[in-house]
């Protein structure tokens, strides 16, 4: 969508909710910045970064930290918004921007201009006001003591997050924390957010493609409806249902349970309390996963009546890159519910342990690291086969060491091509795994046998050819060609 003056006065006189996150409305009057969906007498801010650059603090009542984010395909938005992800991720706690700059693959110089154009601030600015709203958001979602809720957000100390707070809010965050709801649940086992997406939403699509995949012991999704037991099956599938995880951020292990709000165009994440200091990596995966940063009506509009039927689905991305990668490979030439078995044999015998409040939930998927360790025999005595094997492993190395990163930061077609170099991956493998573990919107399996069934086409560079006025959205085109026939890899 264009976002010219009148554009921007039209959604903030009508509250279009496709705007929510794309802009922010600064108050001259009262000097608080809103989301599009709140308020009146207003600036334009490109984010809520430069909202506050500007002197605006963050209304109290429709919370700009809850608002969804932006997903853009042009080279320049999408290194921007990989910057950002990476800094949502703590990197600027970890290293400078000169150290961000090299792991991206650009002069610093680069990366603070493409920054600066995007969000109308620094990447040292981007990375204050985030920790910010997530520590905003914690003090009035959740019972973190302050000093836990600092760590949480990323400052590396107490007096720190207390200065900024105070300069940026004009109040301190006790201050805050007394304005809170009154009826605030408390829970001393996990953390509890919403994050937000432009609607429709379709919940029932998305989490039922991730249960006819989901790694046994790793991953599994719950139907919560009385009428059936707790392993849903697909079929069950319903806006009951959640989907819950192990995951692991460094040194920090633990679960998460993701599930729709049923008042808000909003999911629920819970998060348990070990994983408190990974919150942010932890809210940006599920943002990745549940393709919650999409724009289902600028997509819908390009693809036309193919969308028509199902105008809410998502792309279901990664919380964690290298597990759809090995699910790809593992994937290859074979059944959903075989390569299912295969990820969940290889889950179970080379994943760590863990205990978890779900009975299903008793592994945490290895990492590349540990997999590039291991044996070739090892794999082959889950079921796999030499070769695939082999590719795992040749990926694994790739990926530990930084070879390949599979992040929408890095040209797609470098990285597809260079997956492809690896042996044992083609051309399905390697846009499968931009399509999901690189949240690519632009990618597209076309020689998938259900792609090909749905056109009704068997030549691939005719389907190559149907596919291009599907562009730059081919990876949703292809979830709508599998939604047809209920198939998918």
């Amino acid at each position: 969508m264009k976002l010219d003056s009148t554009t921007c006065y039209q959604a903030l006189l009508t509250h279009d909710p496709r705007f929510d996150g794309v802009f922010f409305v600064g108050v001259s009057s009262t000097r608080i910045y809103c989301r599009t969906v709140c308020t009146k007498n207003c600036t334009f801010f490109m984010s809520a970064a430069a909202a506050e650059q500007a002197g605006y603090r963050p209304c109290l009542r429709c919370r700009p930290e809850l608002a969804p984010g932006t997903a853009k395909v042009d080279a320049i938005s999408r290194l921007a918004i990989a910057v950002a992800r990476r800094i949502e991720d703590g990197a600027l706690a970890e290293m400078s921007v000169t150290e961000l700059s090299e792991e991206m693959g650009v002069s610093e110089r680069h990366l603070r201009r493409v920054v600066e154009t995007e969000f109308g601030v620094s990447p040292i600015e981007l990375a204050q006001t985030q920790r910010l709203l997530l520590a905003k958001r914690l003090l009035t979602d959740t019972q973190l003591p302050i000093t836990e809720i600092a760590f949480a957000s990323g400052f590396a100390s107490v007096r720190r997050f207390n200065a900024l707070f105070l300069e940026r809010y004009r109040l301190n965050p006790t201050q805050l924390r007394r304005a809170r709801k009154s009826n605030l649940s408390v829970d001393e086992e996990s953390i509890c957010c919403e994050l937000s997406y432009r609607p429709p939403f379709d919940w029932v699509s998305l989490i039922r493609f991730l249960s006819a995949r989901t790694a046994g012991g790793a991953e599994v999704v719950i139907n919560n409806s009385p009428s059936t037991d707790s392993g849903a099956r697909a079929e069950t599938i319903s806006n009951s249902s959640c989907y819950a995880r192990t995951a692991r951020f460094g040194e920090h292990v633990g679960w998460i349970c993701v599930s729709p709000s049923k008042t808000k165009n909003a999911v629920d994440v819970k998060v348990s309390i070990s994983l408190s200091r990974a919150l942010m990596p932890v809210l940006t995966g599920v943002k990745r996963l549940f393709d919650l940063n999409a724009d289902p009506h600028q997509i819908g509009t390009h693809l036309g009546t193919l969308a028509i039927t199902y105008p809410g689905l998502r792309v279901p991305g990664a919380f964690d890159s290298f597990e759809i990668a090995l699910r790809a490979i593992l994937g290859q030439q074979v059944t959903v519910k075989a390569a299912t078995t295969l990820m969940t044999r290889f889950v179970q015998k080379f994943g760590e342990p863990i205990e978890t409040p779900f009975e299903q939930l008793k592994y945490i998927t290895p990492n590349a690291q540990k997999v590039s360790a291991l044996a070739l025999e090892d794999i082959v005595s889950i079921g796999v086969t030499r070769a695939r094997a082999a590719s795992i492993i040749a990926l694994a190395k790739a990926l530990a060491s930084r070879q390949i990163v599979l992040d929408r930061a890095f040209d797609p077609d470098q990285t597809m091509s260079a997956l492809k170099e690896l042996p044992g991956i083609g051309d399905w493998t390697a846009h499968y795994v931009a399509m999901r573990a690189m949240n690519w919107p632009d990618a597209f399996p076309h020689s998938d046998l259900g792609i090909r069934k749905a056109l009704n086409e068997t030549n691939n560079s005719r389907v190559l050819a149907m596919a291009e006025k599907w562009r730059p959205w081919r990876s949703y085109a292809a979830m709508h060609l599998w939604k047809k026939l209920e198939v998918g890899p």
